[in-house]
């Protein structure tokens, strides 16, 4: 499988009228901080647009924000890419074979430290 991601994007400011460039069909999505690249969200869903709209809702971004693990991140220093898929099913096949590469890379480097 080919590297279908988009390049990173920071979030828009809606007070400039500016709009999340991403797909409204299915997709994956990653959130992650911009200076460190730690991840904030990663998921699959039918409308990518919607889901990292509803991230940026300010009750679900800091509900969700800070739920995990007590941090709180400001809009302005995240980023996000896209996956675009045909089907809601590609994506989580797609979700799938990202996980078994990383948990591939995890197995790999906890033998090497061992």
């Amino acid at each position: 499988m080919s590297d279908r991601w988009t390049g990173w994007k920071s979030f828009p400011d809606d007070f400039h009228g500016e709009y999340i460039q991403a797909p409204v069909g299915p997709g994956l999505y990653e959130v992650c901080r911009a200076s460190t690249r730690e991840p904030v969200a990663f998921g699959c869903t039918r409308n990518v647009a919607g889901s990292l709209c509803d991230i940026l809702k300010p009750r679900g971004l800091r509900k969700w924000l800070s739920f995990r693990r007590g941090r709180r991140y400001d809009t302005g220093e995240l980023e996000y890419r896209t996956w675009p898929t045909a089907s809601l099913a590609d994506a989580r096949v797609a979700v799938s074979l990202i996980r078994e590469r990383h948990e591939a890379v995890m197995r790999k480097y906890a033998a090497a430290r061992a």
